[in-house]
């Protein structure tokens, strides 16, 4: 079954079980308290202004979207919580967060204040089942699983799955916007739908293309335009350690940049280091396209917005055209 099949399938099953909630709970009233006392307004928290962004585009006027992060300069991998951050959380109708240790800040204030009102994990959602994640490494200040690849707003097929679940949720929470918040989802579904598309296109020209990465944010995103990602595994595992990677590692990137082996080098500003600079002016260097996959939103640009301009950079980059 092809993504826009899947997509298809998912929504009608959506919509229908959406309306059969909202014509149950109008009978027997809702499980909790109205949300937004005043004005019935949704109070929606997400950890980053990313999942913010697909809750906006779902929800609509009828939610108040109140992401954690939202500055982007901030590495959410490192972000400490503050206690606002505890009180926006523990008064909000829905929590939508990445989870798989990601936006470990929430996981922390959920276990510590445990709340009735719903929560969704992009993770639930990933093509790598999610798994518990471990304890702090010594010396940092927060929790990483290293092995799965958490950066899930990149893998439009959880995206797809996430904004299904969001209307679901909303509509529990609004029984009377259920059909909209359903087909608000259904509209996002469809342009997540078409930046898949442009992604296999990609894949479709250039299928086996081999790109270099300072750090595996885009990773579904390379996978699914057809595209090979030949960094040395000791090198991402030493970055996502917070490691300074081996002095190897780096050889062999440079290696393959300089014989053009690599055809683009995939950066994150988000998370540079030292390290990562100097592959990056190494590549501009050499004449190897660089091109940025950041961690959250740029300032006034919607989800799709934004991955619509990655997906661009990436299919425009000189070695992949």
């Amino acid at each position: 079954m092809t993504f826009r099949e899947d997509r298809r399938s998912k929504v009608v099953a959506t919509a229908a079980s959406l309306s059969a909630a909202a014509l149950a709970l109008a009978g027997c009233g809702p499980v909790r308290a109205q949300p937004g006392a005043d004005d019935d307004t949704i109070t929606v928290v997400t950890s980053t202004n990313v999942w913010a962004s697909v809750v906006a585009e779902v929800g609509g006027s009828a939610v108040d979207v109140q992401p954690l992060i939202s500055n982007p300069i901030v590495n959410p991998h490192a972000y400490e919580s503050v206690p606002e951050d505890a009180a926006k959380v523990a008064n909000a109708d829905l929590v939508v967060f990445n989870g798989a240790g990601y936006d470990g800040f929430v996981e922390k204030i959920l276990a510590a204040e445990p709340r009735e009102a719903p929560t969704v994990e992009a993770a639930a959602f990933g093509r790598t089942p999610p798994s518990p994640a471990p304890e702090a490494e010594e010396g940092h200040g927060h929790s990483h699983d290293h092995s799965i690849n958490e950066h899930f707003w990149y893998d439009f097929h959880a995206v797809d799955s996430v904004a299904e679940r969001v209307a679901t949720e909303l509509g529990r929470l609004q029984p009377a916007k259920a059909s909209e918040f359903a087909a608000n989802a259904e509209r996002f579904q469809v342009q997540v739908g078409q930046l898949d598309d442009r992604a296999r296109q990609i894949a479709a020209a250039r299928q086996g293309a081999e790109v270099v990465a300072t750090e595996p944010v885009a990773f579904y995103l390379i996978e699914e335009s057809g595209l090979n990602d030949i960094t040395p595994d000791s090198f991402v595992d030493a970055v996502e350690a917070e490691n300074d990677p081996p002095a190897a590692a780096i050889a062999e990137i440079q290696d393959a940049l300089d014989t053009r082996r690599a055809t683009a080098l995939v950066f994150n500003p988000q998370t540079e280091s030292p390290v990562t600079a100097q592959l990056r002016v190494h590549a501009e260097q050499t004449g190897i396209p660089v091109v940025s996959m950041t961690e959250t939103l740029p300032a006034g640009q919607s989800y799709v917005q934004w991955m619509d301009a990655q997906v661009a950079a990436l299919g425009g980059a000189e070695g992949l055209k």
